[in-house]
């Protein structure tokens, strides 16, 4: 029954994105398709301490409690833009959502696992929101956008490493 929910879940997801969704400087994503099982691409994920060896925009992050709702962490961009961030949602295994404060608004980065015919696929999205959205995503967003193939595929490189 949870296999069969997954499935539906996963063909919803993946429809939803195909159909309602549009990418913009404040709203972007991006989704590989992996032979890695998916907990092992949830495993890198979650160990915060290693985001830093696939994420090419990030120096170091960290966090001192376990991963899992309303846990907090922090982020060094390679700019020396320090920054903390807080788990807003999380369904183990599955999908997980971090918001950054920012004046007026906020970044928030979804991170969550599909499958669709027996294959998996993984999503990192992307958005700004608030009052100062717009200001944000003219500043950071593209920089974010094109660096998102190259860290996704640095992701599926580790995962599919035998």
């Amino acid at each position: 029954m949870h296999t069969l929910f997954i499935t539906l879940f996963t063909m919803l997801t993946l429809h939803t994105y195909a159909q309602e969704k549009k990418i913009t400087k404040k709203h972007f994503w991006h989704t590989v398709e992996t032979s890695a099982p998916a907990d092992k691409i949830w495993e890198i994920w979650t160990d915060v301490p290693q985001w830093k060896t696939w994420d090419t925009g990030l120096k170091e992050a960290s966090m001192d409690e376990p991963f899992g709702l309303h846990a907090k962490g922090r982020i060094l961009s390679l700019e020396d833009r320090k920054s903390t961030f807080k788990i807003v949602s999380f369904e183990p295994g599955v999908s997980y959502t971090f918001k950054t404060k920012l004046p007026l608004g906020g970044l928030y980065v979804k991170r969550f696992l599909v499958i669709k015919n027996g294959r998996n696929y993984f999503t990192h999205e992307v958005w700004f929101s608030g009052l100062s959205g717009g200001i944000f995503a003219n500043i950071f967003g593209k920089k974010f956008k094109n660096i998102l193939p190259e860290v996704m595929d640095n992701v599926k490189k580790i995962a599919e490493k035998p």
